[in-house]
């Protein structure tokens, strides 16, 4: 019994351990078929579902773009010389991956000291791409020589930080026809975003024109990106090149402008604040356009220094192109007044009339500009001696509705069409239906009155009082201005305003006798073809002094150019301040034309 029982002993002992250790089997291979089962499903999500943007992330860890930026196209003169141009620079880039590094923040550091620029405009940059984008990120561009010796002196804290060769904008005349040129820099986020959203090709980086002929011809001069696909190391070391696209520059463009007339028209404005605008009055061609305060377009090519912008900041908006701003036009607007007269039929050309100390008219009293008036006078003897009572008759008898036809007909209150679309400004014509809907009540004869001397709510630039002096100059044909020079559809826009020939001839004989013997005796010179040209003063706000005007064309049998000058709140009249201004640029066209001599003409006698 014994010996039975320890023998049911031993069986069942043996047959528990055979049991356990099926069992510890059983949970190995669960064990491992969880563990393979989840390295497999983690494999197939990698492969899988992530498997395209970890091969993209592999790629970029290993492919980098490193872009070539396109040199923009030159700006000419009318002759042939450079406004505009490019220079070879440096510019310091980085690989958005640097970011990821632990040298990250010394990295971004001493970048900012050597640039000094800040730590969080770098950080900025290269947000805007992302840490993950394979294309080098500029973050400063036309780098000065003591800050690329002071990088290369430091190379050893600047992993991923690069220094390449680009081209960079270059303004060998400096502030000369800064407005007509404008500027360049980088695009930013909004002018980015909008480019976009018209499908335009641009990218983060990009440097585009700011302002004048730079925007205004920004796809023709800008070129096309090129670049090179790399294959780099993990220290960003170029193991091979992988594929090389060449940029393509821009094209160049050729302007309307003389840079010499352009260097004189600025000597005769010097530092007064005011614009001139010079134009052939046949075809629009503008030959100068000169505004004060100015600035140096150079200053931009860089990223401008704070100190360099609060010193722009001192001048009265140096960036705003007077030629292309509303003032009110004053006496030049005479010539609108009296075509308005004679063509409207209201008024022969033969009247003559008293002019007065005053007129009063609705209860109100408008005055003489000499307080005496001039006796009893015709539209010839109106426009030399620039009558204001004159002319208030002049504007009553033609009527406001008439007045303010005519007015447009001259292109005033649209803009002309030159291609700086964007700075130019319209003007305003007031009419009936304005005056109603912002100050709640009608046009009055006192508005027409105001208006016949060009007051009131009347505004016209610069640009528009060169096309209505035009009009008389030409024989009656309203004209395009235009900077670019082989603009064929500009050279021959012309509007035949079908002036009657009596018109042109009261218009012309009116602004010759301003110049023989009335307003404007500084451009009866014998230094310059007979002249014609009218004076304008226009009165401002209480306290300021009044802006002036003055415009002229010759020679008054076939003129060739129009010199209009203004000057914003330069006080006294534009006899005085104008008229020798416009003389300083017609002598300097005709001693150009003439091979640097002015030949002697029939004006000296004409003028006795």
């Amino acid at each position: 019994m014994t010996l039975l029982w320890s023998s049911s002993l031993d069986s069942k002992s043996k047959t528990r351990t055979v049991g356990r250790n099926y069992q510890s089997l059983f949970v190995m291979l669960v064990i491992t078929l969880v563990m393979v089962g989840g390295i497999g499903s983690r494999l197939a999500y990698l492969q899988l579902i992530q498997g395209e943007r970890n091969r993209e992330l592999a790629e970029n860890n290993r492919i980098r773009i490193i872009p070539k930026q396109p040199e923009r196209g030159n700006i000419f003169d009318r002759k042939g010389r450079i406004l505009a141009s490019s220079r070879l620079s440096r510019s310091v880039y980085l690989w958005p991956l640097i970011r990821k590094q632990k040298s990250w923040p010394s990295t971004r550091k001493r970048l900012s000291e050597i640039l000094e620029i800040p730590e969080a405009d770098i950080e900025k940059r290269i947000a805007q791409v992302g840490e993950n984008n394979p294309t080098l990120v500029r973050v400063e561009r036309d780098i000065s020589p003591e800050k690329i010796v002071a990088l290369e002196e430091s190379q050893q804290q600047l992993e991923g930080v690069e220094v390449d060769i680009e081209p960079a904008r270059v303004y060998p005349n400096k502030q000369v026809a800064a407005h007509v040129l404008g500027y360049t820099g980088e695009m930013n986020d909004l002018q980015l975003a909008k480019a976009r959203q018209k499908g335009d090709d641009y990218r983060l980086g990009d440097v585009v024109g700011k302002m004048g002929v730079e925007a205004a011809f920004e796809k023709k001069l800008r070129g096309t990106w090129g670049g090179q696909q790399v294959e780099v190391d993990g220290k960003n070391q170029i193991l091979r090149i992988l594929g090389d696209k060449a940029s393509e520059p821009g094209e160049d463009v050729h302007l309307t402008i003389d840079l010499d007339l352009q260097k004189a028209a600025e000597a005769a404005l010097g530092n007064h604040r005011g614009a001139v605008v010079a134009m052939n009055p046949n075809n629009g061609a503008i030959l100068a356009m000169v505004s004060r305060p100015a600035f140096d377009p150079n200053l931009f090519t860089p990223r401008i220094s704070q100190k360099a912008w609060q010193e722009l900041q001192k001048a009265n908006h140096p960036f705003v192109n007077r030629a292309l701003q509303a003032f009110p036009p004053a006496s030049t607007f005479k010539i609108v007044t009296t075509t308005a007269g004679i063509e409207s039929g209201k008024v022969p050309s033969t009247i003559v009339l008293g002019t007065y100390p005053a007129l009063r008219v609705g209860g109100i009293s408008f005055g003489e500009w000499n307080h005496a008036g001039f006796g009893a006078l015709g539209f010839v003897g109106g426009l030399k001696w620039s009558s204001d009572t004159f002319f208030y008759q002049i504007g009553m008898r033609t009527g406001g509705p008439t007045l303010i036809d005519w007015t447009r007909r001259y292109g005033f209150g649209e803009k002309t069409g030159i291609e700086l679309e964007s700075e130019e400004v319209p003007g305003l014509v007031a009419d009936n239906a304005w005056k109603l809907k912002r100050m709640k009540y009608e046009w009055t004869i006192g508005d027409t009155v105001n208006m016949s001397i060009g007051q009131g709510f009347l505004q016209t630039t610069p640009i528009q009082v060169a096309v209505m002096f035009a009009v008389p100059a030409n024989g009656g044909y309203r004209v395009k201005p235009h900077l670019l020079k082989d603009d064929e559809d500009s050279k021959n826009w012309r509007v035949d305003l079908n002036l009657k020939p009596e018109t042109v001839r009261v218009l012309r004989q009116g602004l010759r006798a301003v110049v023989s013997g009335g307003t404007g005796p500084a451009l009866n010179s014998p230094t310059i073809p007979p002249a014609a040209g009218k004076s304008g003063t226009s009165e401002v706000a209480h306290g300021k002094l009044t802006h002036t005007w003055f415009g002229g064309y010759a020679p008054i049998d076939n003129p060739e150019i129009v010199v209009v000058v203004f000057g914003e709140h330069s006080g006294g009249g534009g006899g005085k301040f104008g008229a020798p201004k416009v003389l300083k640029v017609m002598e300097a066209y005709f001693r150009l034309k003439g091979g640097g001599k002015v030949a002697p003409t029939k004006p000296v006698k004409r003028r006795r």
